[in-house]
C-alpha cells in the first residue's frame, strides 16, 4: 500500500531532501488510494470527519495556498479550494483529476523552489500582504508543506486500513 520512505543518505543537499520527500509522498498518497471504488473514497471512516477523496483534494489545494500562492505569489484562484465549505468534493471530481492535479502541483512544486534560495522570504502579495508580518522563508514554507503531507499520507493510512479491514470482514462473514 504505502511506498517505502527513500533511504536517508549523505547529501546536505537540504532542498533536494525536501523535494524527494514531497515526492515520496505524492507517490505515497496514490499508492494508498489506488484500487479503492468510488464509494470507498468518498465514505468517512475517520473520526475527524475526512473521506479518502477529500484528504486528497486538501492537499492539492494545500500545496497551491503555500508554494504557489506563498513562495512565489502568483495569483491564485480559490486559494482554499473549498467554496466557503469544509473540503467537500462535488460528484463531478474524480480521483484521477485530483491524483492528476497533486502531480502537476508537484511540478510547480520543484519549479517555484529550484528558483529560490531556501533563506529567501517568500513573495508578497499574494498569500502573505504586503506591509503585515515578513512572509516566512521558503525553507519553513517546505517544512509546514512537509509535515502536512506526512501527517495525512498517516490519516490516509489508517482510513485505508479500516476500509481493507471492512471488506475482509464482510467477504468472510459471506463465506
Amino acid at each position: 500500500m504505502t511506498t517505502l520512505l527513500p533511504e536517508p543518505g549523505p547529501t546536505t543537499d537540504v532542498r533536494e531532501l525536501f523535494l524527494t520527500y514531497l515526492d515520496h509522498y505524492r507517490a505515497s498518497i496514490a499508492d494508498t488510494v489506488a484500487g479503492l471504488s468510488e464509494e470507498h473514497l468518498r465514505e468517512y471512516r475517520l473520526p475527524s470527519g475526512w473521506s479518502p477523496i477529500e484528504l486528497v483534494k486538501h492537499l492539492v489545494y494545500m500545496e497551491r495556498r503555500w508554494v504557489v500562492w506563498g513562495v512565489a505569489g502568483a495569483a491564485v484562484t480559490e486559494p482554499w479550494g473549498d467554496g466557503g465549505e469544509r473540503w467537500t468534493v462535488g460528484p463531478d471530481e474524480s480521483i484521477t483529476e485530483l491524483l492528476a492535479a497533486l502531480r502537476t502541483g508537484g511540478a510547480a512544486t520543484r519549479r517555484i523552489v529550484g528558483a529560490r534560495a531556501l533563506a529567501a522570504s517568500s513573495a508578497t502579495g499574494g498569500r502573505f500582504p504586503k506591509g503585515t508580518q515578513p512572509p516566512p522563508s521558503v525553507v519553513s514554507v517546505l517544512f509546514h508543506v512537509l509535515q502536512e503531507y506526512a501527517r495525512h499520507a498517516g490519516h490516509l493510512d489508517i482510513a485505508r486500513e479500516l476500509i481493507d479491514a471492512g471488506q475482509r470482514t464482510r467477504s468472510s462473514s459471506t463465506e
